[in-house]
């Protein structure tokens, strides 16, 4: 009988007791299969892009298509996880316990790879180190069955280590070179993109072959907490509480961890964690473990006395959801014994000093570190957090990495995250601009478009091609020295209802559209960028309304700046948050070929970048 891979997987995790999870993976697998992976052709190379949340689930998501996919008949899988020795091997085992049927085989298996000869679908899991691909790359090029088959390839953190870094110089980087060698190795490819952050890949051009063809987007199951719940539209949540605020927060942190700490221990549950975020320097890092200990110190010295009354405070602010409130003795009991035994962990986490899962997956922790806590860490019961990381300008995908606080074993009862006001606006945007491209793809928009606010950068910027991405800024009037309409009574026919006994109207952003639609593109005027803007607000906001400003008759003489008067010009600025498209109907008396024209002037919403990427040079 053929093996059912997919039934198979989804059965073990239902037995499990992960039934939502196994209804999730069943969607998301038959979604990519039926709409991407049954129509691949066998014949290209082809990449495709699975988003989601981060630390929303995304393994069993990958597992669950790679089951698809061999039930559709792909016979060979190379999963890629980050350059990091223990991932890699966690991924092996993990890849052995989930998944039967298949050949699995790690970095030193290329004779069980070879011996199998394609008889049992093989997954291969490799770290994305250049010595290794460049192994597996000589490996694969050198079997003929792979000349005759596909190559289904997964890359977990897909934005993180494969991208060319070296595009701007006309180079390609070495782990880039051979990935790209693996996929060459075979007859043709599916490349899956992985990630919570796909801000690097969206900024891609095709024509680099790492840009995406195709993007899904997986929903977080029920219990997940996210960026809206950390960072909502509506303002500051009960669980953020801004350092810019408290005098000691070292002091403040450690006690609320101890009283949350008591009340999961308490109530029967095996891990509490706390985590420092402060800076990348590894002196750093031992600072703040010194003032944790010495908190702790202080603590045990006045158990009875000030601590006794702090905690109190701390507990009388927890709701847990996940378990019943303990009484108030219990946990303080409990504080005590933690603090008496010495059970209490405190680690440091940098590319000094190697933590292993275990030592963090039971008691009370507090773990302190930098780059280290990013990628591929997860964190049981990880209820508190004091992020005080700051950049001259950051990337927003590296700090939305940071946002360890994410996951479903959390409790919103008792989640505390202590952070700089600033650095808190900051992971807002970031959310803001998840949520828009989340949007976008649901919407089926085939070229997802960027926004950031001024301060901060999508992605590093060594992985864009300068030649090929481009940014406007937002604030700024825009307008074509050499303008043209490609139908100048279509535009009038559009502007007729509108009068200027109006100073402006507020219209809908899809008639903004349709106007420029019919204005001409110019080196100084790229339509196309406007255009996309415009696609990405209504994306998110399918009602989204700006203002339009119309002004007839002008007699104006060709080469005079924005054209605007400073009373329009001030109209314009004072809708900061908006659309504005100014348009000047000149008499052409005085230049512009003797032609009558409609010239626009836009401007986009301030204190906000706009990034787009182009195939050619316009």
């Amino acid at each position: 009988m053929k093996m059912q891979y997919l039934n198979t997987y989804l059965q073990k995790i239902t037995n499990r007791g992960n039934v939502k999870l196994a209804e999730s993976i069943h969607k998301t697998a038959e979604d990519v299969g039926n709409q991407y992976i049954k129509s691949f052709s066998f014949l290209t190379h082809e990449i495709g892009l699975l988003f989601g949340n981060v630390q929303s689930g995304k393994t069993g998501q990958m597992f669950g298509i790679m089951c698809k996919a061999a039930d559709l008949g792909f016979p060979a899988f190379v999963l890629l996880t980050t350059d990091n020795i223990a991932l890699q091997q966690q991924t092996l085992e993990r890849v052995k316990s989930d998944l039967e049927g298949f050949c699995i085989c790690g970095e030193n298996d290329a004779r069980l790879f070879m011996d199998n000869c394609l008889i049992q679908p093989a997954v291969i899991v490799l770290k994305k180190n250049a010595r290794i691909l460049k192994l597996w790359a000589n490996i694969l090029n050198s079997t003929g069955f792979m000349k005759g088959n596909p190559v289904f390839i997964i890359d977990d953190e897909a934005d993180a280590a494969s991208l060319n870094t070296l595009v701007n110089r006309d180079q390609q980087s070495s782990v880039n070179k051979y990935i790209d060698s693996i996929k060459k190795s075979a007859s043709s490819s599916l490349y899956l993109q992985v990630t919570g952050t796909p801000q690097a890949l969206f900024l891609q051009t095709i024509a680099s072959g790492w840009h995406p063809y195709f993007t899904y987007y997986f929903q977080p199951g029920d219990e997940y907490l996210g960026g809206d719940f950390f960072f909502p539209v509506s303002g500051k949540p009960d669980c953020v509480s801004y350092l810019d605020t408290m005098k000691n927060p070292v002091h403040t942190v450690v006690i609320r961890h101890l009283a949350v700490s008591a009340q999961i221990l308490s109530s029967g549950g095996k891990a509490a964690n706390c985590l420092f975020h402060p800076s990348v320097r590894v002196a750093a890092h031992q600072k703040f473990a010194d003032e944790v200990k010495m908190e702790l110190h202080w603590c045990r010295e006045n158990a009875d006395t000030e601590f006794k009354s702090e905690l109190q405070a701390q507990y009388n602010d927890l709701n847990p959801q996940k378990s019943n409130k303990q009484q108030f003795a219990a946990i303080f009991a409990k504080a005590v014994d933690l603090l008496t035994e010495d059970s209490i962990k405190v680690l440091i986490m940098n590319g000094k000093s190697d933590v292993e899962s275990s030592e963090y997956s039971a008691g009370c922790c507090f773990i302190i570190g930098g780059n280290t806590l990013g990628r591929g860490v997860t964190f049981p019961a990880l209820q508190t957090i004091c992020y005080t990381r700051t950049s001259r300008k950051p990337q927003a995908d590296t700090m939305w990495q940071h946002s360890r606080m994410f996951g479903y074993d959390r409790d919103p009862g008792m989640m505390m995250v202590y952070i700089d006001e600033n650095l808190y606006k900051l992971f807002a945007d970031i959310n803001a601009t998840n949520n828009s491209i989340i949007a976008q793809v649901e919407r089926g928009i085939d070229n997802v478009k960027l926004y950031y606010p001024e301060n901060l950068n999508p992605t590093r910027k060594n992985v864009l091609d300068n030649k090929h991405v481009e940014f406007i800024s937002g604030g700024t009037n825009y307008y074509p020295l050499l303008p043209d309409n490609n139908s100048i009574e279509s535009i009038s026919k559009l502007l007729q209802s509108f009068s200027e006994a109006e100073p402006y109207y507020q219209v809908s952003l899809r008639l903004m559209k349709e106007i420029l639609s019919h204005i001409t593109s110019s080196p100084d005027f790229k339509l196309r960028i406007f255009q996309s803007v415009i696609d990405t607000i209504l994306a998110e906001q399918p009602s989204a309304q700006g203002i339009l400003v119309v002004r007839r008759d002008r007699n104006i003489a060709q080469g005079t700046g924005a054209l605007l008067s400073p009373n329009d010009w001030q109209l314009g600025s004072s809708f900061s948050d908006k659309v504005v498209l100014t348009m000047y109907q000149v008499t052409g008396t005085k230049g512009w070929g003797g032609k009558q024209l409609w010239i626009p002037n836009i401007k986009l919403p301030e204190n906000m970048m706009y990034y787009d990427v182009f195939e050619e040079e316009d």
